[in-house]
């Protein structure tokens, strides 16, 4: 049987018209996704290119072409330590500063618990004095010069940056930093070189202070982070920075009895990090 239309057989100049159409709208479609790709393409040419060659640039992990000074050839990366033991390392990033980094020590002196701070270089030269003798049960780490987005650097500019911080942190704490966490937690080749030839561990972090879900309201930050604490947590704290991050540091005594009842110990990065085989090297 031959099947009957239900409607008029369509003319070949429409058929037609209708593809020139779509080919239309496809390379329209094709050319808008080609710029898309290609302003891509040029972006991240412009951040790997912006200062120097590919080979010396943010993303490589090289320093030119000649032979590489890495100290011991190798780094770990870090983001939590043993997920089977009950310790916490509570980390504090972006200081020292006047107006909360003392209410901040003084609460950890206050119940006996360790941290670990990631200090900016050239707020530790402006404000030596809040840290002088008071970081006998802690532990230091270098969180860049002045906050600068590591990332975006050359492999010599990195460095720089960071030795320059190194140098600073071991004069006013005493203690030369051995941790490193970039700023922003942007990790670049550069970084990665730069980091391997100070002798550095990479630490970034497994949870972080909640503040925008809870203004005005310590009590109940407390309660979240006590709640989303696991095994081998890396919390990240801050004490510079906005307002809104007061109420995690208000909350500070809270949290930390929370914890303690639920059965933490609380430890420092180098501490939890031990035995783990995710730092390079045991202490």
């Amino acid at each position: 049987m031959v099947g009957v239309h239900s409607g008029p057989e369509p003319s070949a100049r429409s058929g037609t018209a209708r593809w020139a159409r779509r080919g239309v709208l496809g390379e329209a479609l094709l050319f808008a996704g080609g710029a898309a790709l290609g302003a891509a393409i040029t972006d991240g040419d412009a951040l790997s290119t912006s200062r120097r060659k590919l080979p010396d640039g943010p993303v490589s992990a090289t320093l030119g072409s000649g032979r590489q000074d890495v100290g011991r050839g190798g780094i770990g990366v870090a983001w939590a330590g043993d997920p089977t033991a009950r310790r916490v390392a509570l980390t504090f990033d972006d200081g020292p500063g006047p107006l909360w980094t003392p209410q901040v020590l003084d609460t950890l002196d206050r119940y006996e618990v360790p941290a670990t701070f990631f200090l900016v270089g050239e707020r530790a030269r402006r404000h030596a004095d809040l840290l002088r003798g008071r970081l006998d049960r802690h532990e230091v780490g270098n969180h860049s010069w002045a906050h600068t987005d590591l990332a975006r650097l050359d492999a010599r500019a990195a460095h720089d940056d960071l030795r320059r911080t190194h140098d600073v942190v071991t004069e006013v704490t005493g203690v030369a930093p051995r941790l490193l966490r970039p700023p922003y937690g942007h990790l670049g080749g550069a970084v990665l070189h730069a980091a391997v030839r100070l002798d550095y561990r990479l630490v970034f972090w497994t949870l972080q202070m909640r503040e925008r879900e809870f203004p005005a309201d310590p009590a109940g930050h407390a309660r979240r982070i006590v709640a989303d604490v696991s095994p081998g947590t890396i919390l990240l704290a801050h004490d510079v920075g906005k307002p809104r991050r007061r109420v995690a540091l208000d909350g500070l005594p809270a949290m930390i009895g929370g914890l303690r009842e639920r059965g933490f110990e609380f430890v420092t990065v180098s501490q939890i990090l031990q035995n783990t085989g995710s730092a390079g090297r045991a202490e």
